[in-house]
């Protein structure tokens, strides 16, 4: 693996905005090197500004395919996963980047990073003496194999299961991820007392409590609104209910998360509009839990299946909030006043998309009005205009 000069770090670094592809068709600077991997760590590196800043703004980082980058934890995300746990040791299965097992070093002792892929893992090494981190092991090869000649104990074993088959198609149960989890559980358990299992956020978290024994919690992260990841928790002889924690990430606000027994669903109450309106994060939504939701915040509902939420006075809720103006039937003589008037168009449990009711009723994309088109308690359509707080 050839090491960058100083030189080619400043040309990577000047040409960070610059089109690739009229990059391309320039004579190679540095011919020592190849030039396709010059232009693939200019545009790897400019992925990894917001991302991954740590990696971005330290010299002599080398950075692996920017698909790569694409794929990687976040740094943000990273640095939670690694507050959730801490120990002597932990192995991570499928290191990859090395972004979560950077900050797993601050939490524990040891940390073993395993990646199948030998360049990947020189990089890896490589990258990891450049940031000054010395408690991080790697190892280059199958973890699998690894565990199975291995006869150290470790505090956590940790894994971010492929969500491609070998055929490269994308999968969306565990039993079908690399590595077979489900499979490997009971060996892993054999390893470690506690696993910790990234998956992807389109999994379905009954399917994956039906798959997996001992679970113990299932963390939902969310980023500014958007599930990215699920981590599911796993403890050796874990015989009660499992735990789900509804976890958001707000711009560069502290984390909020809020944990929700995983039993029989509560009954809600049900109220026509009030003065405010709840709208629940991603992450919230994701748990299923909408009745559990309304009772731990205690407010009312709008309907069994709207997911929106009403009380008279303002409470710390997590999610967007918005003080309610006017509540209107929907039908078209009442819309028709507000032809060509910009609003923010919202959806719960309604028949039409937002497309279809712009276009239906003459509304324009934009302005300070939020427009919930939703189904009440009577099982009526209605519009709830209101104003975000």
């Amino acid at each position: 693996m050839k090491i960058p000069s100083v030189d080619l770090q400043a040309f990577i670094n000047l040409n960070l905005n610059k089109d690739i592809n009229e990059l391309a068709l320039q004579k190679n600077p540095f011919p020592e090197f190849d030039w396709k991997w010059t232009l693939n760590q200019i545009q790897a590196k400019k992925k990894a500004n917001k991302k991954l800043p740590t990696w971005f703004k330290t010299d002599g980082i080398i950075f692996p395919s920017s698909l790569s980058i694409e794929q990687t934890s976040s740094e943000v995300l990273a640095q939670y996963k690694a507050s959730l746990i801490s120990g002597t040791s932990l192995i991570d299965l499928t290191g990859g980047f090395g972004i979560d097992d950077f900050y797993f070093s601050k939490t524990f002792q040891k940390v073993i990073h395993c990646e199948i892929n030998e360049e990947l893992s020189n990089i890896v090494s490589y990258n990891f003496k450049v940031l000054g981190i010395n408690n991080i092991s790697t190892i280059s090869g199958d973890s699998v194999e690894y565990l199975e000649n291995s006869t150290e104990k470790f505090d956590w074993v940790y894994v971010d299961p492929a969500r491609r088959d070998s055929s490269k198609s994308k999968v969306f149960l565990l039993k079908d991820c690399i590595p077979n989890v489900v499979d490997l559980q009971e060996f892993l358990l054999s390893k470690s007392n506690h696993i910790l299992i990234k998956v992807a956020p389109l999994l379905d978290i009954q399917s994956i409590l039906n798959e997996l024994n001992q679970v113990k919690k299932i963390y939902i992260i969310a980023l500014n609104n958007e599930v990215k990841e699920l981590l599911i928790e796993i403890e050796k002889n874990f015989d009660q209910k499992p735990t789900l924690v509804a976890v958001n990430h707000l711009n560069d606000e502290t984390f909020s998360n809020h944990e929700f027994n995983l039993n029989d669903d509560d009954v809600a109450s049900l109220s026509n509009p009030l003065t405010y309106l709840y709208e629940p994060f991603s992450s919230y939504l994701k748990t299923g839990l909408y009745n559990k939701l309304a009772n731990q915040f205690q407010v009312k509902k709008l309907h069994k299946h709207s997911h929106l939420y009403t009380s008279e006075h303002l409470i710390n809720f997590p999610g967007r909030v918005f003080k309610i103006e006017h509540t209107i039937p929907y039908n078209k003589k009442e819309l028709k006043s507000f032809e060509n008037q910009k609003w923010n168009i919202t959806t719960r449990n309604f028949p039409l998309k937002v497309d279809e009711i712009r276009k239906k009723h003459k509304l324009k994309e934009g302005g300070e009005i939020y427009a919930f088109f939703t189904t009440n308690l009577n099982n009526e359509k209605i519009v709830i205009l209101s104003n975000k707080l």
